[in-house]
């Protein structure tokens, strides 16, 4: 079973070596690792360049403009090959070697249209130490009215799951992940398992959090995404989740 490992690329050079050295350092041999990057103009595709090798032919890479990062992650869906497809992100990482083995090893199961876990966040000064862990044991479809969703960075699915919903919403600016996330367990109603591990280290600062501006633009995209998908909600509904974020940081 080959599995198809996407990163969206945009002046990344600070963090992307340590994202394609997660997906080397893997123990799953099937990967087909692919970049999109979005036309950087720092050091990214020279980092980029220098891997390439390493991947001994199971890489593929493409530097142009894009309108977004929900269409840099549709080209990365439309090149991939593989059976099943994740995405990491470039300021991402695996956080154990073993990662994508166990998710091959849970789609042997014929039923199962995708898999999730949990993911941790860090900060860039202490890469090692969570500060805020975020668990999809919980998670229910009925959850997504409060804008909550498994976590998107250990989401993999089989590809035909998106050539049947579909990609993701490019007028989306920060919620499109959501907006897939809706579509996928109450239009097209999939079979998912939840893996009770971590699937990546996130570093805090990402774009649905950077300022005030940011989160009301979540907030009426997470919005639209339910009613566009028939799933009731409402502005206030939506804030809710931020009660529930709280227990999610470490102190």
């Amino acid at each position: 079973m080959k599995v198809s490992i996407i990163t969206v690329a945009f002046n990344s050079a600070a963090t992307i070596a340590h994202c394609m050295q997660s997906v080397l350092d893997q123990s799953y041999s099937n990967i087909e690792y692919i970049v999109v990057d979005g036309l950087s103009k720092d050091n990214t595709l020279n980092i980029v360049r220098e891997f390439e090798p390493l991947f001994a032919g199971k890489m593929r890479w493409i530097s142009e403009n894009d309108n977004g990062i929900y269409d840099a992650m549709n080209k990365g869906l439309h090149m991939a090959t593989g059976d099943v497809v994740g995405i990491l992100n470039s300021d991402d990482f695996f956080t154990d070697n073993d990662v994508i083995e166990k998710v091959a090893q849970a789609f042997t199961d014929d039923n199962i249209d995708a898999v999730y876990g949990d993911v941790h966040f860090v900060r860039e000064t202490n890469l090692s130490r969570c500060v805020r862990y975020y668990s999809s044991a919980g998670f229910r479809p009925w959850w997504l009215r409060f804008g909550i969703m498994p976590a998107h960075p250990s989401f993999y699915a089989r590809k035909e799951v998106f050539q049947k919903a579909g990609l993701y919403k490019t007028d989306y600016k920060i919620g499109g992940d959501f907006e897939m996330m809706v579509r996928l367990f109450k239009r097209f109603d999939i079979k998912t398992k939840y893996l009770p591990m971590v699937f990546v280290t996130m570093r805090m600062g990402g774009a649905s959090t950077k300022n005030v501006g940011s989160r009301l633009t979540l907030l009426r995209e997470d919005t639209r995404a339910c009613r566009e998908n028939g799933v009731y909600t409402h502005p206030l509904l939506i804030c809710l989740k931020y009660f529930y974020k709280v227990l999610e940081f470490r102190f």
